[in-house]
């Protein structure tokens, strides 16, 4: 048996929402039960109706560690498909600058062809002149 924190105790009761209005609550904090503490009091209770009860209980104690476990296995494949996501998303970065890296390049070539062109001579018309013009 153990005692609830200050914490837990205002966490217990802000989830209990369905007490009455004018319920009060002890200043003090309370005590709870473990599984193991639930076993031991089974051992010490001899009426019929307080051994079916902890029985009863004992079977939440069971169905909140499957729940839990069951839990952490899916929290653990969340975890595994957000790593996966990352690498994938890392691997998309890296193309995109590949990407934008060739884009670059291409615009550099484009830059230094439009300089290189060959101008037309200035100085008049190509060919063979007749006559005086």
């Amino acid at each position: 048996m153990f005692q609830l924190t200050k914490d837990e105790w205002r966490e217990l009761i802000t989830i209990c929402d369905n007490l009455p209005d004018g319920a009060k609550y002890s200043p003090a904090t309370p005590f709870a039960f473990s599984e193991q503490d639930v076993a031991m009091l089974s051992s010490v209770l001899n009426s019929d109706r307080a051994v079916a009860i902890n029985i009863q209980i004992m079977r939440i104690f069971t169905r909140m560690r499957q729940l839990l476990a069951d839990n952490t296995e899916v929290k653990l494949e969340i975890a595994e498909i957000r790593y996966a996501l990352e690498q994938i998303a890392k691997k998309q970065r890296g193309h995109d600058q590949n990407i934008e890296l060739l884009f670059e390049y291409i615009d550099r070539l484009q830059e230094k062809e439009e300089n290189t062109v060959i101008k037309p001579n200035s100085k008049g018309e190509i060919g063979f002149k007749i006559g005086g013009k």
